[in-house]
């Protein structure tokens, strides 16, 4: 007999989960305030305790602003919240506006020329042997997805300034995710391997200036490509 069960939900996770989802379809909207805990945690039908915690977490992460002896206010999350508000902006994907990817590659492209130089600078060598399986790598989204993650955290990591790690974790949770979208466009995934194929020749010959200018021009083509396929 085959048993199709499924986890049951934790209470927390829903509790936060149906905040969240209250704040972006617009019942608890920005600026407002949210109902008293008793009777919020009577409609969501959890315990209070377990609704203080969601309420923490989402404090914590700028989606809510709580002060003692006041209702919860219901932030701006585009202005207040951190990095986690754009991981669960993604799972929540009809919500996104039209804008978000380019953003993000926007982000992409003020940041990656300036850890790829630095990482040539200080520490090539991990970055030149991954680069060097690039030729093998299969012809499909999830695929480059998964090796342009790789390599650009690898790349932050060798630059030796660890707060470009740091930032750059901040987008694990969905960078694959979106970058799938991205290499599911043929030419997007042509241009990155020519990319990997003249970034591995610059970080071999350790020419800085030569691996930042190759970035920066597949970041702004990256931009190209994808604003013209939305169109």
């Amino acid at each position: 007999m085959t048993n199709n069960w499924t986890t049951p939900q934790r209470p927390n996770d829903y509790t936060e989960q149906a905040l969240v989802q209250a704040i972006l379809d617009g019942s608890f909207a920005v600026g407002s305030s949210l109902p008293g805990e008793r009777t919020l945690a009577a409609e969501l039908g959890v315990t209070r305790p377990t609704l203080r915690e969601a309420i923490q977490r989402l404090t914590r992460d700028g989606w809510l602003t709580v002060h003692h002896g006041k209702p919860t206010l219901v932030n701006d999350y585009w202005r207040d919240g951190g990095l986690n508000v754009l991981s669960t902006l993604v799972q929540h994907s009809d919500q996104l506006p039209p804008n978000f990817v380019a953003n993000l590659l926007d982000v992409r492209l003020h940041l990656a020329p300036a850890y790829t130089r630095a990482a040539v600078d200080n520490d090539p060598t991990q970055p030149s042997a991954l680069l060097n399986q690039a030729a093998n790598l299969p012809d499909t989204a999830v695929a480059f997805a998964t090796f342009d993650w790789t390599l650009h955290h690898c790349l932050t990591v060798a630059s030796g300034n660890p707060i470009y790690t740091l930032i750059l974790n901040g987008f694990a949770n969905f960078y694959e995710q979106i970058a799938q979208l991205y290499f599911a466009l043929p030419n997007a995934r042509g241009a990155s391997r020519a990319f990997y194929e003249g970034l591995a020749t610059a970080v071999a010959n350790q020419d800085a200036l030569t691996a930042e200018t190759l970035t920066r021009q597949v970041m702004e083509q990256s931009i190209v490509l994808w604003e013209s396929s939305s169109q």
